[in-house]
């Protein structure tokens, strides 16, 4: 009998908390993954990261088959090994950045039913991606979770377009599974050793689309499914009937995955919504930016006296921007209430003083306390009754 590898512990309307049992360890859900693209979090290393009990992370299969190259990765066993990272890791396939590349200058690249031609923006050598290919390249990086080869085609696209881009997506999660068991069966991979792979619903605003495209992704059989394409519409407001119902259309005992969600709001309104999985460079890009989230006074009663999350006020946190003019003189702490590195050691006014004078060393304080943030954020998701 196989293991389940995915428990739902507790369960509150559409809302749910579970353990996630992966080859380097359990995982609470729901979890978030700060985004290693490159195999890293720019400034930050790894005793960062373990300090602030950062578990799984997201690498992108596009950035490491450029840069620094697969023939690297596998002289070392892997992208853990080269990292030198032991807690899971997650890698996307890249689908999204490839066709970002395409959609924004076709000349960089052509789509057809078989796969991907693309050039490299780091020297503009031409490359081919198939769905069996990114597959093999994920499991040359030996990570825990990997997703599919998909089409996600911009939310702008006509109904007709991004209906032709369902149809490719749910021929390339077919080869992409198919690719999956030749690969567990080369590579002599135990059930506890092979990687979850992930399907990625597509299908835009239309419901139907993400109906059918759900539809056929569970025939074909997944360890969870994702949400692809963006979340939001094209004034940046969340599509919650469209995220609510497609998380209806994936079976109750998947995990469900929000790729690329998100702001702090976004992620709590799609947990509450039966999303699981959550990743975004928001927390350490903002951070390398000087934009530090904070919880409001209001919001960190709620906090502290342990009150539901549904309690919180529409905007429980802000966002300052250290580089405003304001916090030149200002000699309090960021956070008096937080004890990462930033807020027990430095004021803004000399938070502000590195940003000012380019010190990298500022972005890398920031990230920090973003990240803090997004922990205590999904702690408190999980410890909800």
């Amino acid at each position: 009998m196989i293991e389940q590898i995915f428990k739902i512990q507790a369960k509150k309307n559409q809302s749910r908390k579970g353990i996630l049992k992966t080859k380097r360890g359990a995982i609470q859900t729901p979890f978030f993954m700060p985004d290693a693209t490159r195999g890293f979090v720019r400034s930050l290393n790894n005793n960062d990261l373990i300090d602030l009990e950062m578990g799984p992370m997201v690498v992108n299969t596009f950035h490491l088959y450029l840069k620094p190259g697969m023939e690297l990765i596998k002289k070392v066993g892997g992208i853990n090994n080269f990292m030198d990272w032991n807690n899971p890791l997650l890698s996307d396939s890249g689908g999204y950045q490839i066709f970002s590349l395409i959609h924004k200058n076709p000349k960089m690249g052509k789509i057809t039913d078989y796969g991907v031609e693309f050039r490299s923006p780091i020297d503009g050598s031409l490359h081919y991606l198939t769905p069996e290919k990114a597959i093999e390249i994920q499991f040359d990086l030996g990570v825990d979770m990997m997703v599919v080869f998909d089409d996600p085609p911009p939310n702008g696209y006509t109904k007709e377009k991004i209906s032709q881009a369902v149809k490719r997506t749910i021929s390339w999660a077919k080869r992409c599974k198919i690719e999956y068991k030749k690969q567990i069966k080369k590579r002599k991979l135990s059930e506890i050793e092979k990687p979850l792979i992930f399907g990625v619903i597509q299908g835009g605003k239309y419901l139907d689309l993400r109906e059918h495209c759900a539809q056929e992704l569970v025939k074909i059989g997944f360890d969870g499914y994702g949400f692809g394409a963006r979340h939001i519409d094209e004034k940046g407001n969340l599509m919650e009937e469209v995220v609510k119902t497609t998380a209806e259309f994936i079976p109750p005992e998947s995990l469900r995955f929000a790729l690329g969600v998100g702001t702090p709001q976004d992620i709590v309104k799609m947990h509450s919504l039966g999303w699981d999985m959550f990743d975004c460079v928001i927390p350490t890009r903002e951070g390398r930016h000087g934009k530090i989230f904070l919880w409001t006074a209001e919001a960190r009663k709620i906090i502290q006296a342990k009150d539901e999350l549904v309690k919180l006020p529409k905007e429980f946190y802000q966002i300052i921007n250290i580089n405003n003019e304001k916090f030149k003189e200002d000699f309090t702490a960021v956070d008096s209430e937080c004890d990462c590195e930033l807020c027990k050691n430095h004021t803004k006014a000399y938070l502000r003083h590195l940003f000012s004078s380019k010190e990298p060393s500022g972005g890398r304080l920031v990230s920090l306390h973003n990240l803090k943030f997004y922990a205590e954020l999904m702690k408190k998701l999980r410890e909800e009754k």
